[in-house]
């Protein structure tokens, strides 16, 4: 029985302390955006050409200058054959190798006169080195402040009561509201 009679007025509490809730419409006065600022990356490129030295010769450009040496064979024999003439006695021996030195210079000389190795530089103008230029691309991250709207700051009359609140999305003109009507006892 006195379990009973426990029960029974905890089950009266309750009833008694649960509020009464229902919705109805507020009128909404102002929904003002809130932004804040975000940083955004995006990437920057910008393309530059670069000279580069390179010393290795293309093995076309080697072949196409390759140096002839029957004009050195002949104008050292021709050479020698002129310097054994002038000469007597010892000076006979250094007469012909004079002559055989100077006469291959000389033929070489005839043979190539138009013929420039890779290594002149005259040729290609940087002392046996090829130039050549590429494209280098260079990407950098900027940063972009942009501006986003994170919710609206509502403010709201309901019953003569002004009320403000952060909302994410605008409510319009009216504001659904949840309204508990709880009585107070003395």
């Amino acid at each position: 029985m006195k379990r009973f009679v426990i029960t029974s007025l905890f089950a009266t509490a309750l009833l008694g302390a649960q509020a009464q809730t229902f919705t109805d419409n507020a009128r909404v006065r102002s929904a003002e955006p809130q932004y804040e600022n975000v940083s955004v990356p995006r990437n920057e490129c910008s393309s530059h050409w670069v000279t580069e030295r390179d010393s290795r010769v293309s093995a076309e450009r080697q072949n196409s200058q390759d140096r002839q040496y029957g004009g050195a064979v002949v104008g050292g024999l021709a050479g020698g054959i002129l310097g054994h003439q002038v000469g007597g006695g010892s000076g006979k021996n250094a007469a012909t190798a004079l002559g055989v030195v100077l006469g291959a210079m000389a033929g070489d000389q005839l043979q190539n006169r138009d013929a420039r190795t890779p290594y002149d530089n005259g040729q290609y103008g940087n002392g046996g080195y090829e130039t050549s230029q590429r494209e280098v691309k260079r990407c950098r991250t900027v940063y972009d402040t942009q501006s986003r709207i994170t919710g609206y700051r509502v403010t709201y009359d309901y019953r003569g009561q002004q009320y403000t609140t952060f909302m994410h999305t605008n409510p319009g003109n009216s504001l659904p509201v949840r309204v508990t009507v709880d009585p107070i006892t003395q």
